[in-house]
């Protein structure tokens, strides 16, 4: 299954699951609250090699244009593991919402973009850390719900394997258009830096593209 971060039931459900967390707000359409996207954080290196960061935004853009016009919205990283000297995609939900604070803004939703399910990642970093530290701010904050097994969702995937059976384009929105299959040559290589010293290292075990493919979310690096 190719990535899917444009595809019109993953964008559509990803829409209703952000109005509905606005909503929860009790906001006006003149008092939008800040939408924060988030998806788990990749090694700076593996970005530079692939369409991880540009889908994730893409993504972003479709569903804050439908589920909230007007209001504004950021893209940011959650989960960063590895060692520290390895630099990864930036900045950490929290520290965006420390900055937001100071900035002035009073209201947040987080829209966990990158991720499918509401698997206990979301939750500890999201609906426990974040939301602590919301708390301890003063920030109204709330979170879009993952689409899960939302059928329009699962519908979609599985006209995206039809598709792919029978030689055709899947649907598809925004303007990037879905990613050719197999990946063109070179897509997604990488080959994760290693501290001085340290002895070789599989890619699985050191974040690389076998271990990054099983996760399973809408942008991350597929397997070829």
């Amino acid at each position: 299954l190719a990535p899917y971060w444009d595809d019109p039931g993953f964008v559509e459900t990803m829409v209703e699951n952000t109005r509905a967390a606005v909503a929860a707000l009790g906001v006006t359409a003149g008092n939008l609250p800040r939408l924060v996207f988030t998806a788990h954080s990749i090694p700076t290196a593996m970005a530079a090699t692939c369409d991880y960061e540009a889908e994730l935004r893409e993504a972003s853009a479709l569903v804050a244009a439908a589920a909230a016009p007007g209001a504004p919205w950021d893209l940011v990283y959650q989960s960063r593991s590895g060692p520290p000297q390895q630099p990864w995609l930036e900045p950490d939900v929290c520290d965006h919402l420390r900055a937001l604070h100071a900035g002035g803004t009073r209201s947040v939703v987080l829209v966990p973009i990158g991720f499918v399910a509401d698997h206990m990642e979301v939750v500890y970093d999201l609906d426990t850390e974040a939301r602590a530290l919301a708390s301890e701010l003063g920030l109204s904050m709330t979170r879009a719900t993952c689409v899960g097994s939302a059928p329009r969702f699962v519908a979609g995937l599985r006209d995206r394997i039809a598709a792919h059976l029978e030689g055709r384009s899947p649907a598809s929105l925004g303007s990037r258009g879905p990613r050719p299959v197999p990946c063109r040559p070179g897509c997604c290589e990488y080959t994760p830096a290693r501290p001085p010293g340290a002895g070789p290292a599989s890619a699985a075990a050191s974040g690389g593209q076998s271990g990054a493919a099983a996760t399973g979310r809408p942008g991350r690096p597929q397997p070829h």
